[in-house]
């Protein structure tokens, strides 16, 4: 009877599980705080990017998570590439789009944004969980969703490195 109880309080165990979640504080150019990105595995396999930041240029932005948790140099170059997996760039093209691909963020007169976003192509733990790390960048333009590698989206005006709350 102990076994049953504790194969049955193990599979209770294992059903409760947390799924990856990671959160990165976004700061500007100047080191300015602009609010958070939460990114989390989902019960279905998809994950949920939930974004809310606050004292934006107005515009439609160019959102991706890209390859590398660092966002040290002044003009964010250092977070790497996009995390691309095998994919290519860009919901307009085929073979795409790249798992950190995010539609643009439209950014209202008031400079706060907030959207939530499913990224079917992304694992927490694989992608951003990774040795290196991933971060968030917001750019200065529009992405084109086809320009490769990146959508032709400007230059990289706010980043913020993933970790694990309490992490």
């Amino acid at each position: 009877m102990k076994m049953i109880w504790t194969l049955g309080f193990a599979a209770f165990l294992a059903q409760g599980a947390v799924a990856a979640e990671v959160t990165a504080t976004v700061k500007n150019t100047e080191g300015s705080d602009l609010g958070t990105v939460n990114v989390s595995d989902t019960p279905s396999g998809t994950a949920l990017a939930r974004i809310k930041l606050t004292n934006l240029p107005a515009g439609v932005h160019g959102i991706h998570l890209h390859e590398t948790g660092d966002c040290s140099a002044p003009d964010f170059k250092s977070a790497g590439g996009h995390i691309a997996g095998d994919r290519s760039h860009g919901v307009m093209v085929e073979g795409g789009p790249h798992p950190g691909d995010m539609p643009n963020l439209t950014v209202p007169d008031s400079g706060d944004a907030e959207l939530e976003v499913f990224l079917p192509g992304l694992n927490v733990e694989e992608h951003l969980l990774d040795a290196d790390g991933a971060a968030f960048v917001m750019h200065s333009g529009a992405d084109d969703y086809e320009s490769q590698p990146a959508g032709d989206s400007g230059d990289r005006i706010a980043c913020g490195v993933f970790a694990q709350p309490g992490g």
